[in-house]
């Protein structure tokens, strides 16, 4: 490594591991190439040959050797003597940066007196410090360092690496060895640092150190190439610091020397001219050496490393270089350097593209840096605000961030549709991505420099342009970093709403985008969390909790006493009605103490009564229940007003229901107006009766009565029955509520248990009915009602409750499997009106009513298998529902569980057989195979081996039984190459007992060898020389260190023997009948 051999450089192709590192993977894609990399042209690319120092000590020069192209073995025969395997770490420079117990400075001054005293023995600790910190236990000595070149060295340090180790201290993550890192990038700082003044000048130390560096950064060992490229870069950014200071200094002699050569002749000191002039060459000298220095690095190790096969070599490159620029300008902010930050924006790697977009910030930050960029933003723009929909979500942030950095800088570089591509983000689901996206909405678009009037204007119109009404959630979260200290003006929102027709007033379009705008805005100040699926809420702070408090006051303050005013102007239309009667939860209704907000209040419980009697509406009429209930609170002064208003509702409509009933009853028919004010009258009631209890006014009777009626004739519409069925589920759950918590009367008991046992009848004879909304909604009560009184809800001390526990019968379930047959596991040939995605939600929300039946044990675990069945066909849609719902039955009985398994793969081949035909094989059977996969990946824990040794004897028994005649392969045959797809699970001596089993039964059945399914699923318990799995081959290498069982060091019989006690129940046991 002697540094006057390190002068040649290779032409042609590099060694490095981006183009010829066969064992890091494949190289990584990289620009086209065209003329020399000096060109300030953008589309010019780079030479591939690597580079090494040219510069040399004046030492004796020496005849140069080949270049060695021999492959280095893995295993080396013998070791060269002079490298030092064992060497001990104690006392060196690697250890003491390990500690971190040191001073940098104080180690780099005591290795200063060492390269003083003696440079080659100095050097050599710094090399040997590199080359440990590669994690290679090898050392260079004074011999090789004197007679050998850089390659053949590191060949031989190669050698010294561990065969199974691919971990070295960069790429370990634990806390210790990044703080190393962090120790060993300031060590190498430091260095340069304090040897600014005298040995970084020498000629000697930099020409070695960047000819040890450039060829360690181009072996094909990771480790190697990692820590070089590391070490070479962070000296780049070392020497451009000595550089700028030797620039300050240069500066500042220019400066005097131009002040005395303004002087008078007579007024010099003399020689002072001419000193200032030889140092002004030796400044000017030191900085060319420095920029030499800084150019060799860059085109010796930048040049190649960038486009390496490891990311995060990648990274680190990107990362330096926007350093490099902002630091040292005037050598590296050129066309030329640009180039490589805008060509690895197309990098595949995320972490890369986000160190690049990191860098471009730092240079679009500051106006001085930005309008050197150009040739740059004209060339990749159009690249950037692509990547604002980066599949990281980082990475897109951050471009969003540094477009909004553009904006400030260069005015004129983004155009009004690059613009628009970034004003959709504010609806994004990620929070960081959507509010940087809203900041760069509000600069742009909506003048923060405006009174707050043309803000709102400006932001409800985007807010209607971007057609995407039911969001202002989102909308107003995004802003609320940004312009929340606007939003949150609630007099000049209320101002606006109040006032007239435009020019002064709003349109209405834009009144009722405000209204929503208002509502979202208070849910944010009062309730302090985003909407739902941007992020889980955290909770606040006192300090949080405290300013929340403070705007909740100020705007009950601002709000209660033009709500009515605002539900008077806005009563008509059932949206914005709605929007603003859930303002009221949301409220500080506790201030409505003084005689002056009670009249308020009173006025709005007016409004609230009238928006009920004009709409009937699901969504108004549940916002209007729920702000009566706000009102209706214990606590606070407006419970009398607002138990007055409740109980003048329930009277009119309870008086209203007992009429529409009677008359239904004694009508042969009702007109369409009739049958309409029927069922606004039972949607009032369903949502007054969701929030408060209505029990006193004994409705259960008169609606049992009217759905017996509908059971019998089938002349009540949908529109009556479905909130009909609703106003009778929230009675008995109001009724039970009501319950004592000891000591139940038993009249009330058993009045409660015939009630639940009428309706219970009645949603079950629902489930029939020819209309699907009377069908859904009576599967998602029944769901509700079951899991209410279900088995756990006479225990905890409630035995005396067990009277009212339901429990389904085997018709019922039937009833309940089927509906989800015909409404949840179907696929829809034509649009739904409610559009796919609601009706996606309505079939997600009934299959979890059915579900959570089977997590809280009402149903038998054996119904499972009708969702299980089709876990793999509706994957997509229902996979997380059915994946958590085969988890909580696996944790309450794995073998029953794997029962459950197993016959949803005996019911699906039943099904696939009746529609293809007996002579069916398991090739026209994909979607049985790929359920078998699905249940294969669930069975790999080996708590699961009892279960799965079951589930392939019962399986084998399913596909053998019953053969139609002697030599006539039975009907569910097939059913054994299925079970094929589960044999990877078993372990080795498992299958040779399946494999023993599978025989007997073979045997008893008199089934024949030459069957297909029969030999693929033997083929599938056999190794791959055709024997019986039973023991493990001699010399196979253990996998994750586990020692063998005893199971496994038996033969195929005496396992079986060992196993059969897993083979004398069935999995299901009463189940499965």
């Amino acid at each position: 490594m002697a540094p006057q051999r390190s002068t040649r450089a290779r032409g042609g192709t590099s060694s490095s591991g981006s183009s010829a590192a066969t064992s890091a993977g494949p190289s990584c894609s990289s620009p086209p190439s065209t003329p020399a990399p000096s060109s300030p042209d953008l589309t010019s690319d780079d030479s591939d040959s690597d580079f090494e120092a040219t510069l040399r000590p004046p030492t004796k020069r020496r005849s140069r050797r080949p270049p060695s192209h021999v492959r280095v073995p893995k295993r080396p025969r013998q070791r060269d003597p002079s490298v030092t395997p064992t060497s001990p770490d104690h006392g060196t420079l690697f250890q003491a940066v390990l500690s971190a117990k040191a001073d940098l400075e104080t180690l780099v001054d005591e290795w200063l007196e060492t390269y003083q005293e003696d440079r080659e023995r100095g050097f050599l600790e710094l090399a040997n410090f590199l080359v440990r910190s590669c994690g290679c236990r090898g050392v260079v000595t004074p011999r090789m360092f004197r007679e050998l070149p850089n390659s053949e060295i590191i060949q031989r340090l190669t050698q010294e690496f561990a065969e199974d180790s691919p971990e070295y201290p960069l790429a370990a993550g634990t806390q210790p060895w990044r703080r190393f890192r962090a120790g060993f990038c300031g060590l190498l700082a430091a260095v340069v640092r304090r040897c600014r003044f005298g040995a970084i000048f020498d000629g000697f130390l930099l020409d070695a150190l960047v000819a040890l560096l450039t060829g360690l950064a181009d072996s094909q060992v990771r480790a190697f190439r990692h820590t070089g490229t590391l070490a070479a870069v962070k000296l780049l950014t070392a020497l451009g610091e000595v550089a700028l200071d030797v620039g300050r200094q240069r500066d500042s002699n220019r400066r005097h020397l131009e002040a005395e050569q303004g002087k008078e002749p007579e007024r010099r000191a003399a020689g002072r001219v001419e000193t200032l002039l030889e140092k002004s060459q030796e400044l000017q000298e030191q900085q060319q050496e420095m920029e030499d220095l800084m150019n060799a690095i860059f085109k010796g190790v930048f040049v190649h490393r960038y486009r390496d096969v490891v990311p995060e070599i990648r990274a680190l490159c990107m990362e330096e270089l926007g350093t490099w620029m902002k630091s040292y300008p005037t050598l590296f902010l050129t066309d030329g350097h640009l180039k490589y930050l805008g060509w690895t924006l197309h990098d595949k790697h995320g972490g890369v593209r986000l160190q690049v977009v990191k860098a471009l910030q730092g240079l679009y930050g500051h106006r001085g840096t930005a309008t050197h960029l150009e040739l740059f933003t004209s060339r990749f723009k159009g690249r950037l605000v692509a990547m604002v929909l980066d599949k990281e979500p980082e990475v897109a942030l951050e471009v969003v961030k540094l477009l909004t950095m553009m904006l400030d800088t260069t005015e004129e570089a983004l155009s009004e549709d690059d613009c628009c591509q970034l004003y959709l983000l504010v609806y994004a689901a990620s929070r960081p991505l959507a509010s940087a996206a809203g900041l760069f909405l509000y600069r742009r678009l909506l003048d923060p420099a405006g009174d707050n009037h043309s803000f709102l204007r400006l932001l409800l119109d985007f807010f209607l342009e971007s057609e995407l009404h039911e969001h202002a959630a989102y909308l107003v979260d995004s802003l609320w970093d940004c312009a929340g200290h606007r939003l949150r003006d609630w007099d000049g929102i209320s101002s606006l709403l109040l006032q007239g027709a435009p020019p002064e007033g709003l349109a209405a379009p834009q009144e009722q985008a405000l209204v929503q705008v208002l509502a979202a805005s208070v849910a944010q100040a009062a309730q302090g969390h985003p909407p739902v699926g941007r992020e889980p809420p955290r909770k606040p702070s006192a300090q949080q909790r405290k300013a929340q408090a403070e705007e909740r006051t100020r705007l009950s303050l601002c709000l209660i006493p033009v709500l009515p005013q605002l539900l008077a102007k806005f009563s008509a239309d059932a949206e914005t009605a709605t929007a603003l009667l859930e303002l009221l939860p949301c409220l500080e209704l506790s201030l409505c103490r003084s005689g002056r907000m009670e009249k308020h209040v009173e006025r709005v419980l007016g409004q609230l009564q009238e928006v009920v009697q004009k709409h009937s509406g699901q969504g108004v009429l549940g916002a209007a229940s729920r702000a009566l209930h706000a009102l209706c609170a214990p606590a606070l002064p407006t419970r009398p007003q607002g138990d007055l208003a409740r109980g003048l509702l329930a009277d009119q409509l309870a008086e209203r229901c007992q009429g529409h009933i009677d008359e239904l009853l004694q009508a042969t028919s009702l007109e369409e107006q009739e049958l309409y004010s029927m069922a606004a009258t039972f949607r009032r009631i369903s949502a007054l009766f969701s929030a408060h209890d209505l029990t006193p006014w004994q409705l259960f009777e008169p609606c049992a009565r009217l759905l017996q009626h509908a059971a019998d004739t089938g002349e009540v519409p949908a529109q009556v029955l479905v909130p009909t069925i609703s106003c009778l589920h929230y009675h008995l759950l109001w009724e039970l509520s009501r319950l004592p918590a000891a000591h139940v009367p038993k009249e009330q008991l058993q009045s409660l248990r015939r009630r639940v046992g009428i309706f219970s009848s009645l949603c079950q004879g629902c489930l029939g009915d020819a209309e699907g909304s009377v069908r859904e909604q009576a599967f998602m009560v029944l769901s509700d009602l079951l899991l209410v009184l279900g088995p756990r809800l006479a225990q905890g001390g409630r035995e005396e409750l067990l009277p009212l526990v339901l429990v389904p019968e085997a018709g019922l379930q039937a009833q309940l499997a089927a509906f989800l047959m015909d409404h949840v596991f179907y696929h829809g040939h034509s649009e739904p009106p409610a559009g796919p995605i609601q009706e996606l939600h309505q079939r997600r929300l009934l299959l979890a009513g059915f579900c959570k039946l089977l997590v809280h044990e009402v149903l038998e675990l054996s119904a499972a298998s009708d969702v299980f069945k089709h876990y793999a066909k509706f994957y997509s849609d229902y996979g997380d529902i059915m994946r958590e719902t085969l988890s909580c039955a696996r944790q309450r009985d794995r073998r029953r569980w794997a029962g459950v398994l197993l016959l949803s793969l005996q019911q699906l081949l039943a099904e696939l057989l009746l529609q293809q035909g007996p002579g069916a094989a398991a090739e026209d059977l994909p979607e049985l195979r790929l359920l078998a996969r699905r249940f294969s990946a669930l069975l790999g824990s080996p708590r699961d081996r009892a279960a799965l040794l079951a589930l392939h004897r019962e399986g084998i028994r399913f596909a053998l039984q019953d053969p139609p005649g002697p030599g006539k392969p039975p009907l569910n045959l097939p059913f054994l190459e299925v079970l094929g797809e589960l044999s990877a699970r078993l372990r080795r001596p498992d299958r040779a007992a399946i494999l023993a089993y599978l025989e007997q039964q073979c045997q008893q059945q008199g089934a024949l060898p030459s069957w297909p399914p029969l030999a693929a699923y033997r083929r599938s318990l056999q190794d791959e020389e055709g024997a019986p799995s039973g023991r493990p081959p001699a010399k196979r290498r253990r996998r994750d260190g586990v020692p063998p069982t005893h199971h496994q060091l038996l033969c195929p019989q005496a396992a079986l023997d060992q196993l059969c006690d897993l083979f004398d129940s069935p999995i299901l046991g009463k189940e499965a009948t």
